[in-house]
């Protein structure tokens, strides 16, 4: 119980400090509504709407979610294809770099373009905003297994499975969860950027309509469901890692602070 209020003190203060910088600033500064809105009518605003931005975050958590998801079921096993297979990572790696050189706001056109305005590819896009934080991280991990566990495994007989069930897949879970979070977090950035094109639907449309019409307050209530849905997303990846590595250091530090 202490350490749950712990956790939600010191953020529902910072959360008070800011609405309260916003609500001074408003008022002190005499802001017009179109520039910056009061808390009071974005508050007004998310009760208001609050089944059509329900509706609309409902869209945007589906393909975050997808894509996400997604991510993990390629992102893993190729990274443990380009460990396990020299040849390999010296001919995937460096392609799978290079696309991501490419901004993904500009593939997002062309990705439409090519497999129309479904659901189909504003999930392929947040799958590419996703994707390359998993596959390095699960990389990164696997191949930093210290040489005396390999010693030890191969001085208890292991077949090479084993040594990868039982010693290298454990040894790089806490950096596979790393990449995990980053990639949760980059989802939404993806399924906002894959609604910005052609959509009719999702949080992304409702910025651009928004940002149209200088709705300034139905904005900031997108914003808010965005941050939402983000912080719900990520803190359910680090519940899942305590589940998964609770003897992880990382895991115990935190616990103890």
């Amino acid at each position: 119980m202490k350490d749950l209020l712990k956790d939600t003190l010191y953020p529902a203060a910072m959360l008070m400090l800011l609405v309260g910088a916003w609500l001074a600033g408003v008022y002190l500064l005499h802001l017009p509504p179109y520039l910056l809105p009061s808390p009071h009518d974005v508050f007004d605003r998310l009760t208001g709407d609050f089944g059509y931005l329900m509706w609309h975050s409902g869209v945007t958590t589906f393909i975050s979610l997808a894509g996400f998801f997604l991510s993990i079921v390629i992102g893993i096993p190729l990274a443990i294809a380009l460990v396990s297979s020299k040849i390999l990572d010296r001919t995937l790696m460096p392609w799978l770099v290079l696309s991501q050189t490419f901004p993904k706001v500009a593939l997002a056109p062309l990705i439409t373009v090519w497999f129309g305005l479904g659901m189909g590819p504003k999930i392929g896009v947040t799958f590419l905003v996703a994707f390359f934080p998993v596959l390095i991280s699960s990389v990164v991990g696997l191949r930093s297994i210290e040489s005396e566990m390999i010693e030890l495994a191969d001085s208890m007989k292991a077949s090479r499975l084993q040594k990868f069930w039982k010693f290298r897949l454990p040894m790089a879970l806490p950096s596979i969860f790393a990449g995990i979070k980053v990639s949760v977090a980059f989802s939404i950035v993806g399924a906002v950027i894959a609604e910005w094109v052609g959509a009719t639907q999702g949080l992304g449309y409702l910025l651009l309509q928004a940002n149209a019409s200088l709705d300034t307050s139905l904005l900031f209530a997108v914003l808010i469901c965005l941050t939402v849905i983000g912080v719900v997303l990520y803190y359910s990846v680090e519940w899942l890692e305590k589940m998964m590595i609770p003897w992880h250091a990382t895991v115990r530090l935190k616990d103890r602070l």
